[in-house]
């Protein structure tokens, strides 16, 4: 048999310190504030509305894709949702940053890291608005000894009342 040469780059190998499993370490962005997909939606919407009004827009491919994106992606459009996911999530403070961003919407890091200055740690509940507590506690590890079922529980069901299936 030949042998042939491999049809995929060889993926660099991880530095070991960052892992989003039981044991939350996140290097250098542990406990640095992150951004949901809703926030970074009204966040670029407001800044690209601004540059508007004085005439300097520069829609670049990337930027045109990044709003498409959010706007598919983004849970919550009305800002007051945005805010009370945002005050809901901020109450926990046992909860990481970034465990508090992913219950309520898809971190920003995930899908604009190099577009964007994010941060990680409270917003990953934001992100994937989990019906259930073990749903939440399958996707985000290291919630399982940091909440009761019963509190994420209550905490879920509050941000999916914010949720607007229509907007």
């Amino acid at each position: 048999m030949a042998n042939h040469a491999p049809t995929a780059r060889t993926r660099e190998k991880p530095s070991g310190d960052e892992e989003a499993t039981a044991n939350l370490k996140l290097g250098e962005f542990q406990n640095v504030p992150t951004l949901t997909l809703s926030e970074a939606r009204l966040l670029i919407n407001a800044v690209m509305d601004h540059r508007k009004t004085l005439r300097t827009v520069d829609e670049t491919e990337t930027l045109i894709k990044t709003q498409d994106y959010l706007d598919v992606f983004a849970r919550f459009k009305q800002k007051e949702n945005i805010e009370a996911v945002e005050r809901m999530l901020g109450a926990k403070s046992e909860l990481e940053l970034f465990e508090r961003s992913q219950l309520g919407k898809i971190t920003l890091l995930d899908s604009l890291v190099v577009h964007a200055q994010a941060s990680m740690s409270s917003r990953y509940l934001g992100s994937l608005c989990c019906e259930t507590a073990e749903e939440a506690k399958t996707l985000i590890p290291s919630l399982t000894n940091k909440i009761s079922d019963q509190d994420l529980q209550e905490l879920l069901d509050d941000i999916t009342k914010l949720r607007n299936f229509v907007e």
